[in-house]
C-alpha cells in the first residue's frame, strides 16, 4: 500500500518518510553485504580455498560494484532511485541466493563477485545518501547521517544473527535467507515509500526559504551566478582528485578490515562467535560516528572530521601490531567503528559544496567507486600478504601510512565553491 503522497499542508513532511525508508533499506543491504565476513573461514574450510583465493572474489566483488556506483549514480540521476533500487536488489538477490550452490572458485567468483555485486551498487550508501540529500535543505548533514545510520544498525544486529545461523545451518542456508529476506524489504520500501525529490510531490526540501531562493535546474546553482559543475569539469580541479586519493585510502583500510578482523583474531586463539560479535560492534560504534560527522559537518565543514578519522586510524593500526590480546582487538574494532562510515554523509555534503548538487549522483558516485575499488583490491592484498609473510603485519603497517597520507592529502583540499576552469592551484 502506497502512502499518501504529503503535501505542503501535511503535518508531517514526506521526506522523513523517505529518510525512514532508506534506513531500513540500508538496515537490510549492510547486514547482508557484511555478512561476507563471517562466511569466510567456514567456506575456506568447506571447500578448501587458500585466504588469497577467497580474498580475490572480494576483489572482484568490489570492482565491479564500484563500477555500478558509475551506472547507478548516472540511472538515478536521470531516472530517480525508484526502479534503479528494485532492479538491483533482484540482481543481488539472485546473486545470493546461488551462491548456496557453488562448489568451485569459478562459481562464487561468477554469483558473489560479479551477479550480486552489480547489484549492489544500487542498493547502498551513496545512492541514499545523495536522494536524502535532495529532500533536505535544512541541517542536510544530519538528515543524511540519520538515514545512513541504517547501516551501522544493520551490520551491529544482523552480523551476530547471521553468525549464529552460520554456526548452527551452514553458510549456504545463509546467503539463500540473506538474498530472500533483502529481496522483500527492499522492493516494497521502494514501491510503496521512495520518491525521487520534492518536486515529484510539488513541495519544496526541508527547510527550504523563500525569499533570496529559486527552483535549482540542472547547470545552475544556489550559489549566485556559479554553476553547478559537471563530471568533465570537476575532474579539472585539484581538489577532486584529491578527495579521490584520500577516498581510495579510506576505502583500503574499511575492507581490509572488515574482510579479514574475524580471521585474523581467531588466528590469535579467540573464537569465531567473539570475532562475529567484534564485527557487530565495529558496525554498532559506525553509529556514533556517523551521527557526529553530519552535524559536524553543518558546522564546521568535512575537512576537519575526516582528517582527525584518518589520524584515529594511524595509531589503531600502530596499537594493533603490537597488542594482539581480546582486550586490544576489542578496542581496535570498536575504535575503528567509529572512523567506518564518517566519510559516507560527508562525500555528498562535500560534493554539494565543492561543484553544487545537480550532479551529486554521478560525482558520488565516481568518487565511491574509487573508494571500493581500493577497498577491494586492498582486502584481497591482505589475502595475498598472509598467504605469503603467515600474518596481516605488512599489511597493517602499509596501511598507518596511507592513513597518514590520507590526513594530508585531505588538509590541502579548499573547502570553497569551485567554478567552471578553476585553476590547478590547491
Amino acid at each position: 500500500m502506497n502512502l499518501p503522497q504529503t503535501r505542503p499542508s501535511s503535518r508531517i513532511f514526506y521526506g522523513w518518510y523517505v529518510l525512514g525508508a532508506s534506513f531500513l533499506i540500508l538496515f537490510v543491504s549492510s547486514g547482508a553485504a557484511f555478512s561476507f565476513g563471517v562466511m569466510f573461514k567456514p567456506m575456506i574450510a568447506d571447500l578448501g580455498w587458500s585466504r588469497s583465493a577467497i580474498s580475490s572474489a572480494f576483489f572482484l566483488n568490489m570492482s565491479v560494484y564500484a563500477f555500478s556506483l558509475i551506472i547507478t549514480g548516472k540511472l538515478y540521476d536521470r531516472y530517480g532511485p525508484k526502479w534503479v533500487i528494485v532492479f538491483s536488489t533482484i540482481c543481488f538477490s539472485a546473486g545470493y541466493v546461488s551462491i548456496a550452490t557453488v562448489n568451485s572458485l569459478s562459481q562464487f567468483l561468477l554469483f558473489y563477485g560479479v551477479i550480486s555485486a552489480a547489484g549492489l551498487g544500487g542498493t547502498t550508501i551513496p545512492i541514499f545518501a545523495a536522494l536524502v540529500s535532495k529532500w533536505f535543505e535544512k541541517s542536510r548533514g544530519l538528515a543524511i547521517s540519520l538515514a545512513l545510520s541504517g547501516a551501522c544498525l544493520g551490520q551491529f544486529v544482523l552480523v551476530p544473527l547471521f553468525t549464529t545461523f552460520v554456526l548452527r545451518y551452514g553458510w549456504r542456508k545463509s546467503y539463500v535467507w540473506i538474498g530472500l529476506i533483502t529481496l522483500v524489504v527492499n522492493i516494497v520500501l521502494a514501491l510503496t515509500v521512495l520518491r525521487a525529490d520534492p518536486d515529484e510531490l510539488g513541495i519544496k526540501p526541508y527547510g527550504w526559504k523563500d525569499s533570496g531562493q529559486q527552483d535549482v535546474k540542472p547547470g545552475s546553482s544556489q550559489h549566485g551566478e556559479v554553476r553547478d559543475l559537471n563530471f568533465s569539469q570537476a575532474i579539472r580541479t585539484p581538489s577532486f582528485w584529491l578527495f579521490l586519493v584520500v577516498m581510495f585510502i579510506c576505502g583500503s583500510g574499511d575492507f581490509l578490515v572488515t574482510t579479514h578482523l574475524v580471521p585474523m583474531v581467531t588466528d590469535y586463539g579467540i573464537s569465531p562467535s567473539t570475532g562475529g560479535h567484534m564485527l557487530a560492534w565495529f558496525g554498532l560504534m559506525a553509529l556514533p560516528g556517523i551521527l557526529l560527522a553530519g552535524p559536524a559537518s553543518d558546522l564546521i565543514g568535512t575537512k576537519i572530521p575526516i582528517a582527525l578519522t584518518f589520524t584515529l586510524r594511524v595509531a589503531l593500526f600502530l596499537m594493533v601490531l603490537k597488542y594482539h590480546s581480546a582486550v586490544s582487538f576489542y578496542i581496535f574494532s570498536l575504535l575503528f567503528g567509529l572512523t567506518f562510515l564518517v566519510t559516507a554523509p560527508l562525500t555528498p555534503v562535500l560534493v554539494g559544496r565543492l561543484y553544487g548538487l545537480s550532479y551529486v549522483g554521478i560525482l558520488s558516485g565516481f568518487i565511491t567507486t574509487i573508494h571500493h575499488l581500493g577497498g577491494g583490491f586492498w582486502a584481497y592484498m591482505g589475502g595475498v600478504i598472509f598467504d605469503k609473510t603467515g600474518s596481516y603485519s605488512l599489511a597493517f603497517s602499509i596501511s598507518a601510512v596511507m592513513a597518514l597520507a590520507a590526513v594530508i592529502g585531505m588538509l590541502l583540499i579548499k573547502e570553497e565553491r569551485h567554478a567552471p576552469e578553476r585553476d590547478w592551484r590547491v
